[in-house]
C-alpha cells in the first residue's frame, strides 16, 4: 500500500469516527426508573448508552401511582429497573418483576439508612410536648433520599455499578461519568453547607414532610402539616397556626402533587404566604439550589 493510499485510508477512518452515530436504541440499555430525578441521575452516568423511561408522570404522586398497560408492556422488554423506595414500588415492584423475570431490579436506596417521616404532634398532644423539640420516632420510612446530596452519591454508586455490570464494554465511560457527577455533587453540598451554616436549628413549615433528609443534612427542622396522607383536623390546624405564630414562620411550603388548601388557610392566619417546593423536579441539583434559596429567604 502506497503512502498516499495509507494516508487516505487513515483520513477515512478518522472521518468515520467523527461522524459515527450515537448508540442506537437497539444498542442502549433499556431502563426504567420511578421518578424524574432518577432519570436525570441515570442519564448523567449512562449518557447515550442508556434509554431510560420514567414511571410516575409529572404532576402525579409516587404514593398513589399505578402503571399504565402501555408501561407494563414496555417493562416486559426492559433490561433494568432502578427503584428508589417510593410508596408505589411497595405494591407494584413485585408485579413488575414478575412481568419480566429477566429484568434486573436495582434498589438504589439499599445502602441508605432511612429515617421515619417527620411526625408533628398536634392538638392536645402538642400541648403536652410544649417546649420540647419533636423527634422523628415512629412513622413510615421517608423515601425522599434524592433530596440530600450525600445520599445522592450513594445512589450514584449503585447506578454506576449496575450499568457496568449490564454493559461491561463501556465500563470506563460509566466510571468517568460517575466521577464527574460526584465532583458536581460535592460542589453542591459545600454550597448548601455554607448557605445554612448560620441557620442551625431553624424551622420551616411544609405541607407534606418531603424535606427530612435535606433538613437533617443542613441542620434545619421541617414542621409538617400533613402526615401519611392525612390532612389536619380543625384542632390540629389551630395548633399549627399557633405554633407558626410563636416561631415567627411566615412561609408555608407546598408541592404541586398535593392540595394547597390547608397550607393556604394557615398562611392567611399567620399573615404569610404559600410557596412551592417540588421534590420531584427533573433537574434535581438545580432544584435543590432553588429550594435552598427559598428556604433561606423564609428563615430570615
Amino acid at each position: 500500500m502506497t503512502h498516499s493510499s495509507l494516508k487516505k485510508l487513515l483520513s477515512l477512518f478518522l472521518l468515520s469516527l467523527l461522524t459515527a452515530p450515537a448508540a442506537t436504541a437497539a444498542d442502549r440499555i433499556s431502563a426504567f426508573v420511578s421518578i424524574l430525578p432518577q432519570q436525570t441521575l441515570v442519564q448523567q452516568i449512562g449518557g447515550d448508552r442508556v434509554d431510560v423511561r420514567v414511571m410516575v408522570a409529572p404532576g402525579a404522586s409516587p404514593a398513589t401511582y399505578e402503571p399504565s398497560p402501555r408501561q407494563m408492556a414496555a417493562l416486559s422488554r426492559a433490561a433494568v429497573y432502578f427503584a428508589v423506595g417510593v410508596p408505589f414500588e411497595r405494591v407494584w415492584l413485585e408485579r413488575i418483576a414478575a412481568a419480566n423475570p429477566r429484568m434486573k431490579i436495582v434498589r438504589t436506596d439499599r445502602e441508605i439508612e432511612k429515617i421515619p417521616m417527620a411526625a408533628h404532634p398536634h392538638g392536645e398532644e402538642a400541648h403536652h410536648n410544649e417546649g420540647r423539640d419533636h423527634d422523628d420516632s415512629g412513622g413510615i420510612p421517608d423515601p425522599h433520599v434524592w433530596l440530600s446530596p450525600p445520599l445522592v452519591k450513594i445512589q450514584a454508586r449503585a447506578l454506576r455499578d449496575a450499568l457496568q455490570e449490564l454493559d461491561p464494554a463501556h465500563r470506563q465511560t460509566f466510571a468517568a461519568n460517575h466521577r464527574a457527577l460526584v465532583a458536581d455533587i460535592d460542589v453542591l453540598h459545600a454550597e448548601l453547607q455554607r448557605r445554612f451554616a448560620d441557620r442551625q436549628g431553624a424551622r420551616f413549615m411544609v405541607f407534606h414532610p418531603s424535606w427530612g433528609y435535606f433538613a437533617r443534612t443542613y441542620g434545619l427542622v421541617q414542621e409538617p402539616i400533613e402526615l401519611e396522607g392525612k390532612a389536619p383536623k380543625p384542632a390540629q390546624l389551630r395548633a399549627l397556626i399557633e405554633e407558626a405564630r410563636r416561631r415567627g414562620i411566615r412561609v408555608v411550603f407546598v408541592q404541586p402533587q398535593f392540595s394547597t388548601r390547608s397550607a393556604e388557610l394557615i398562611a392567611r392566619e399567620i399573615g404569610g404566604r404559600v410557596a412551592f417546593a417540588d421534590p420531584l423536579a427533573a433537574d434535581w441539583a438545580a432544584n435543590l439550589r432553588r429550594v435552598a434559596a427559598q428556604f433561606e429567604a423564609a428563615l430570615r
